[in-house]
């Protein structure tokens, strides 16, 4: 019995202050997340800015043709809701009809179907009587060199008229020179509607006599 036996400690190994404290981490400079996007620092008393830059821009004329090109900014559409005034954005309000939620948009109307089927079928008739006619020589086409010789004719007798047209007097002081000149333009304008016409239309039927 007794006191336990233990070893004794060297007198180098005594306790030191703190040793049984916990240690902290080393010391790490801090940084923040967002510092990238940060601003420079503000400039120092000692920081000169640099001296002598001048610029050739007119600032008046720049900002004068800025805003006369500048696309007016449309107001945004808003409603009231209370008699204090109120007032919130319309489009989200559900007030507006949003027609892209319609159950037919984007389909053709009925009544255009209709008006095409109508077209179809007119054109159709159309077709049938001209290959009847056609079957009985009751009518012929213009072949190409026939409508060309014909449309040939035409300008050059518009030619003839124009030119007649040109060579009247400026003063037209006589009932017979009026009528000279109004049939002129009548038969001119006859013309130019028949050219037109024959210009517009590539087959052209004619009757046979």
């Amino acid at each position: 019995m007794g006191p336990a036996k233990t070893d004794v400690l060297s007198p180098d190994g005594y306790l030191l202050k703190h040793s049984k404290e916990s240690k902290l981490p080393e010391k790490k400079p801090f940084k923040y997340p967002d510092d990238e996007k940060r601003r420079p620092p503000v400039p120092t008393r000692m920081d000169y800015p640099v001296m002598g830059i001048q610029t050739k821009k007119n600032f008046l004329h720049s900002n004068a043709a800025e805003t006369i090109m500048a696309v007016p900014k449309m107001p945004q559409p808003i409603f009231v809701d209370t008699k204090k005034g109120d007032k919130h954005p319309l489009e989200t309000s559900g007030l507006v009809p949003k027609y892209l939620k319609k159950k037919d948009y984007g389909k053709v109307p009925n009544y255009l179907v209709q008006k095409n089927e109508e077209i179809k079928q007119a054109q159709e008739e159309y077709d049938a009587y001209i290959k009847e006619r056609l079957r009985q020589g009751a009518m012929k086409q213009l072949s190409d060199a026939e409508r060309e010789d014909m449309l040939q004719g035409l300008k050059k007798n518009w030619e003839e008229l124009h030119h007649e047209y040109q060579g009247l007097s400026v003063v037209i002081d006589t009932l017979p020179k009026k009528f000279h000149k109004e049939k002129l333009e009548l038969e001119m304008k006859q013309l130019e509607k028949d050219i037109d016409l024959i210009e517009r239309h590539k087959i052209i039927y004619i009757a046979n006599n």
